[in-house]
């Protein structure tokens, strides 16, 4: 099994949420597991009494808006992914109530070849801002910032989501049920083979590497990924914390399983998303010389990637522009700025 051959994510100790070391996690890029943290939730409660129980828990909580889930062939054996073309995926989505998808995935249990279901980062503020306000980690701004955290529930059988990373930090916690994350810090993203920019299972790109079965005449840099992996196994109540851009696969591993989580950015929200920049760059650089290239990664590393107030340092303070500290206007300006250049 590929999780074996990597090491544990660090598990710390803490009392209460606050004492979560985030500056560690997150400067030090140093995921960590903060074991039965969230124990006393009743979300937590439940489960451990039965799947039914957290079921039927979450049902009160229910607003009755319908919800987007998918489903997968038994054949898929959980793996939401790619059909063989890589043009299309291997499941479909569909809108339907809460309750007539966990009847669903309670009719599948204990089935050998049951259907894989998930319902996938539903945010709780809109569909159970109920369940939010009695199973929360009651952290704010001196943590996320002035902009609140995207909080969303996933709940589904044994699926899994193939490695991918997202632009936001995450705090995960196994509310039912139990999950194994897979995490491989940033430069690995070439050792894990990226797949097509779309579409995308979930939104994000996913490694093409099947971590069940992986291919290593295909895949052979897997190796060297591998060697930096971490591995998180988590229990209902445990509570993971990492760092924005780090890759993560996630398997569900109960017959029922429930993961809530925070995503967090505590750049201003007039901050353009990078991935943006990315893939201007494919546009724009990537098919250049390569002496351009490396002319142009001198000025990104001036004008982008070193100290922000370097470039526009010599200049009057009238005269700066964007290469100032931005604010909500400034952004404005250069994107309108750079709207009208795309446009030509």
């Amino acid at each position: 099994m590929i999780a074996l051959t990597a090491k544990r994510t660090l598990e710390v100790k803490v009392a209460t949420p606050a004492e979560i070391p985030f500056d560690a996690v997150l400067a030090g890029q140093t995921p960590m597991l903060f074991k039965g943290l969230a124990c006393h939730w009743p979300i937590v409660q439940a489960g451990l009494q039965s799947s039914q129980a957290a079921r039927d828990y979450i049902c009160v909580h229910d607003r009755g808006v319908p919800v987007v889930g998918y489903t997968g062939d038994p054949g898929i054996k959980g793996r939401f992914f790619y059909d063989e073309t890589l043009t299309g995926l291997n499941f479909k989505a569909e809108r339907a109530t809460l309750e007539d998808f966990l009847r669903r995935i309670e009719a599948a249990e204990d089935q050998h070849d049951a259907p894989s279901i998930y319902i996938g980062s539903t945010d709780l503020d809109a569909y159970f801002p109920g369940l939010k306000a009695e199973n929360d980690l009651g952290l704010g701004p001196e943590v996320y910032g002035p902009q609140p955290p995207m909080a969303g529930i996933w709940i589904g059988n044994r699926t899994v989501a193939a490695a991918h990373y997202d632009m936001s930090n995450n705090i995960a916690v196994c509310a039912v049920g139990r999950r194994r994350f897979t995490l491989f810090p940033p430069d690995q993203a070439g050792n894990l083979y990226p797949g097509p920019l779309e579409p995308t299972p979930g939104g994000q790109v996913v490694s093409m590497v099947d971590f069940e079965k992986p291919d290593f005449d295909r895949h052979p840099l897997f190796r060297e990924a591998l060697a930096s992996a971490q591995v998180a196994e988590m229990e209902p109540g445990d509570v993971l914390v990492y760092p924005a851009l780090w890759w993560h696969q996630v398997e569900a591993l109960g017959q029922f399983n429930v993961l809530m989580n925070y995503w967090w950015n505590t750049t201003p929200a007039f901050v353009d998303t990078p991935m943006t920049t990315l893939l201007h760059g494919l546009l724009s650089l990537r098919d250049r010389p390569d002496f351009e290239k490396q002319g142009w990664k001198a000025l990104f590393d001036y004008y982008v990637f070193g100290p922000g107030e370097r470039a526009g340092a010599h200049l009057p303070e009238t005269a700066r522009g964007p290469l100032g500290p931005l604010d909500d206007l400034k952004a404005r300006r250069l994107r309108a700025w750079l709207i009208d250049r795309l446009n030509r």
